[in-house]
C-alpha cells in the first residue's frame, strides 16, 4: 500500500491505548489523595528540571534552535505526503519492506504476522511510545508471544504489572523501594539481599535481560526520527539496550507514527541538538542508533518498518490543532505542568499525559471520546516556554474546548450561567443588585478566603474541584466612589 491513504477527509479515529475508563477529574481525584505519588512526582520533576535548565543555558542561540525545529516541522507537515513516499522509496531501495496502518487493529496484525512468520515466540523491545499507543505488547501476548520491555523503567512497570505515567521515565510514579519489591517479587533467580541502590537495581535488571538480548530473533522499536531523503531511522536512549535491540537478533520490526519525520540529514542535526537537552537533561543522547535497510552480515537482515497513522491525518486536517503532530516526546511540558505533577500521568486514561497528551490524545480519537482533557489545565503556558518546538499548547486547549463546547446539542449549565450572567452585566442595575446579592456570600464563608465546597447545587459543580474567593466586603465601583468621593 502506498500513501494514498492520506486522504484527511477519510481518515479514521485513532484507537488503542488512548482514552481511560474515567474522565480526567474523576481519576485525578484519586490520584491527589495519594501522598506517596505526589511525593515522587515532586522530587523526580523537580530533578529532571533543574537539570534542562543548566543544559539550556549553556547554549547562547537556543531561542534561534527552537525556532528552527519549529520551522522544520511546520515545513514538513505541509508536504508529509511527498516525504512519506520519498522514505518508503529509500527504505525499499536499501532493502528494508514499508507497511502502512491505518490504526492501531491493523497495525498490530502487521507485526503480529512479522513476528509469526519468523517462528519466533518472544520478541525484545526498544521503549517505544508509538507500540504502547496501539497496545501491542497486549496484541501479541493475545498472540502467545512475548514481548519484554529492555528500557529499565519500562521493565520495571512490565514487572509490576502497572501502566507507564510519563513520556520519558515510565516508572516515575515508583520510588526506589517499591522498585526494589517488584523485582524480589517478579525476577526468577533475583538475588535475596537485593537493596534499593539505584547500581544494585540496575545490575539486577541487567543480569535479567542479558540472556534475551543474546537469544532474541526478533527486535521491535520506534523511531525518534526518519530521514526521508536516505530512508534512516533514528533511535536515541540512555541505556545501551536499544543498541542491544537494534543490532543482535535476526529481525528488526519498527513502528512509527507517520509524524516522526524529517526531509534531510541537516534536519536531524536541529533536533539531535534539541531533544536530549530538553528530555534527559544531557548535552547528547549516550546512545544514537542509526540505520537504513539491510547490510548484508552487519545486523539484522530482515527490517520491516510499520508507519502508523492511527488518527494523526484526522490532526492534520485541523489548522488550529495540527501544531501537536510537531511534538518530538521530549516530556519537557509534563516536569514543568502543576496539574501532571500533582496528579500524574495515569489520571490522563492515555499513554499521552500530561499538556502534550491533553491536546494530542483527544484530537487522534476525536475531542468528544476524550472532552474532559483539554480541561486538565490551569492555562498558565510553562508548557509552551519550556517546549522545543515551540508548540502553542495553551491556545490549543482553548481551541480544543471550544471545539467541545460547539459539539453539545443542548446548552451546558455553564453555557447557561455564562450567558445569563452577560445578559446581567449589559445592564448596569441589574449587575449592582447581582454584586449586593453576592456579597452575602461572606455570611457563609464565616471569616474563611473562600467559600464552602458543599454549597448546594449548581454552584457545587463549581466549589467541588476549584476554590471560589469569598465577596469582598465592598465592590470596585463602591470603592472608587468612596476614595474619590463621587
Amino acid at each position: 500500500m502506498t500513501a494514498v491513504f492520506l486522504g484527511i477527509p477519510t481518515a479514521p479515529p485513532g484507537v488503542g491505548n488512548l482514552r481511560g475508563d474515567r474522565s480526567f477529574p474523576d481519576a485525578a481525584r484519586d490520584a491527589l489523595r495519594d501522598g506517596q505519588l505526589r511525593a515522587n512526582l515532586g522530587h523526580a520533576t523537580t530533578t529532571i528540571r533543574g537539570k534542562r535548565a543548566g543544559v539550556v543555558a549553556e547554549v547562547p542561540d537556543w531561542a534561534e534552535l527552537r525556532e528552527a525545529g519549529r520551522a522544520i516541522k511546520a515545513a514538513t507537515m505541509a508536504r508529509l505526503d511527498d516525504h512519506l513516499e520519498e522514505l518508503e522509496r529509500q527504505v525499499t531501495a536499501r532493502g528494508g519492506t514499508v507497511h502502512w496502518a491505518r490504526d492501531a487493529t491493523e497495525a498490530n496484525e502487521i507485526v503480529t504476522r512479522l513476528v509469526r512468520a519468523t517462528g519466533a515466540d518472544e520478541v525484545v523491545k526498544v521503549k517505544s511510545m508509538a507500540t504502547q499507543e496501539i497496545g501491542l505488547n497486549e496484541a501479541l501476548e493475545a498472540a502467545g508471544i512475548e514481548a519484554l520491555e529492555t528500557d529499565l523503567a519500562e521493565l520495571i512497570v512490565q514487572l509490576g504489572e502497572d501502566k507507564p505515567s510519563h513520556i520519558l521515565v515510565p516508572a516515575i510514579h515508583k520510588n526506589r523501594a517499591e522498585i526494589r519489591e517488584i523485582f524480589a517479587r517478579a525476577i526468577p533467580g533475583v538475588d535475596p539481599d537485593l537493596t534499593d541502590e539505584p547500581r544494585r537495581l540496575a545490575m539486577a535488571a541487567r543480569e535479567h535481560l542479558r540472556q534475551r538480548f543474546l537469544r532474541a530473533r526478533v527486535a521491535i522499536s520506534g523511531a525518534n526520527f526518519a530521514v526521508a531523503e536516505t530512508g534512516t531511522l533514528a533511535v536515541v536512549e540512555s541505556e545501551g539496550n536499544g543498541r542491544m535491540c537494534l543490532t543482535l537478533p535476526q529481525t528488526l520490526i519498527t513502528v512509527m507514527g507517520i509524524e516522526k519525520l524529517v526531509p534531510t540529514w541537516r534536519d536531524l542535526e536541529v533536533f539531535l541538538q534539541l531533544l536530549p537537552r530538553s528530555s534527559t537533561g544531557e548535552r547528547m543522547n549516550p546512545y544514537t542508533s542509526l540505520w537504513a535497510g539491510v547490510t548484508p552480515g552487519d545486523g539484522p537482515q530482515e527490517f520491516h518498518l510499520v508507519l502508523l497513522d492511527n488518527g494523526r491525518t484526522a490532526v492534520l486536517a485541523d489548522e488550529d490543532g495540527r501544531e501537536a503532530l510537531h511534538c518530538i516526546r521530549c516530556s519537557a511540558c509534563l516536569n514543568v505542568c502543576p496539574v501532571y505533577e500533582r496528579t500524574g500521568g495515569h489520571a490522563y486514561g492515555s499513554v499521552y499525559p500530561g499538556p502534550i497528551g491533553a491536546v494530542l490524545s483527544p484530537q487522534l480519537t476525536g475531542v468528544e471520546d476524550n472532552a474532559s482533557l483539554p480541561y486538565a489545565s490551569s492555562l498558565c503556558g510553562a508548557c509552551y516556554d519550556v517546549c522545543p518546538v515551540a508548540i502553542d499548547i495553551p491556545s490549543i486547549l482553548v481551541h480544543l474546548r471550544a471545539e467541545h463546547v460547539e459539539a453539545q446539542e443542548r446548552p451546558t449549565a455553564e453555557a447557561l450561567a455564562f450567558r445569563g450572567l452577560a445578559r446581567v452585566m449589559a445592564h448596569p442595575r441589574l449587575w449592582r443588585l447581582a454584586q449586593r446579592a453576592a456579597g452575602l456570600g461572606r455570611f457563609l464563608a464565616r471569616g474563611r478566603p473562600t467559600l464552602p465546597a458543599t454549597l448546594p447545587p449548581p454552584a457545587s459543580a463549581w466549589t467541588r474541584t476549584r476554590d471560589l474567593p469569598t465577596p469582598p466586603r465592598e465592590t470596585f465601583t463602591q470603592a472608587w466612589a468612596r476614595e474619590h468621593g463621587r
